[in-house]
């Protein structure tokens, strides 16, 4: 039964994947938040730009959605440094609508993206 349940499980993942094409927005929105202070806030970046917020710059390398869905679909690539540390806190992929599937593992801020930003 789980090795069935397995097969169907992959075709249907690997039938969802084929034909899908992905657009390359102009950039995103991203979502910061302090846990300390509990202030929050939202940073509209093109794709290349960085913006400092707290003891952090945030980096939109690139923001991507399915072209058969919405913006808010979307998938960055981010780079998070932390001016208290020698190494990036984050560099690699968030998905907009599972962001804890690759969360920025930080103690004091939490970063994740909105959506992608359309023309």
């Amino acid at each position: 039964m789980n090795r069935l349940t397995f097969a169907v499980l992959a075709g249907f993942c690997a039938t969802a994947a084929i034909g899908q094409t992905a657009v390359t927005a102009r950039g995103g929105v991203v979502r910061w938040l302090d846990k300390v202070s509990g202030e929050t806030g939202d940073l509209e970046l093109s794709r290349g730009q960085s913006a400092q917020n707290g003891r952090l710059t945030i980096q939109l390398d690139e923001c991507r959605f399915p072209s058969d869905e919405g913006p808010s679909e979307a998938y960055a690539h981010l780079t998070i440094l932390d001016r208290l540390m020698d190494e990036p806190v984050f560099s690699g992929w968030m998905i907009a609508i599972s962001p804890a599937l690759s969360a920025m593992d930080h103690s004091r801020y939490d970063v994740w993206i909105l959506r992608c930003l359309t023309d």
